[in-house]
């Protein structure tokens, strides 16, 4: 047990997809929550070595990746996080090996958790039809075009998707992802 959280996600592993222009709170804090509750969890993105993340108004720190998503497999995971930051999901939702991977954890029935700008990856992988959304303001006119019901709540859970608007939402949304592992909802 962890002095900061505790055992409630061990045996648990998250992926956390990401490249370069990652907003910096939006993975390094549920990374770090998930990883203090028990879980491990792997950096995935689009190259080996590191990414670079954007701390609000400027580049932040790097991040060390763990593997690269064409070496992953959904089974592998038990949930999938996708931070956003405004460049981040806009580059992986051109990328058809990440988005390939997203639909099908979106239809594993597994937790697949998106915060701020992270749901455009959703959209591009048609995943968000039917679900009720939240994320960063901008893209609700995205969600609703894809059939989505998008809303301004602090975090949203329909089905297996767990959304979240911004960086002051991430302590709901770590909980939020923490209760739908462990079962609760």
């Amino acid at each position: 047990m962890s002095i900061f959280g505790s055992d409630a996600l061990k045996g648990k592993k998250i992926a956390i997809v990401a490249t370069d222009g990652f907003e910096q709170s939006e993975l390094e804090k549920p990374k770090k929550y998930l990883e203090g509750e028990g879980a491990e969890t792997h950096v995935i993105s689009l190259k080996s070595g590191s990414i670079k993340g954007w701390d609000e108004k400027d580049w932040g720190d790097k991040v060390d990746v763990d593997k690269v998503i064409g070496d992953v497999k959904v089974a592998d995971y038990d949930a999938l996080v996708l931070p956003g930051g405004q460049m981040n999901p806009d580059v992986l939702r051109t990328e058809p090996a990440v988005v390939s991977f997203v639909s099908e954890f979106v239809r594993s029935g597994k937790p697949v958790a998106a915060i701020c700008h992270g749901p455009w990856v959703l959209v591009e992988a048609d995943a968000v039809r039917g679900k009720q959304i939240t994320s960063w303001p901008s893209l609700k006119t995205d969600v609703k075009n894809a059939g989505g019901h998008w809303v301004d709540e602090t975090v949203v859970v329909d089905g297996n998707l767990i959304t979240s608007r911004n960086p002051q939402d991430i302590p709901n949304f770590n909980e939020k992802i923490k209760e739908v592992l462990i079962g609760k909802k």
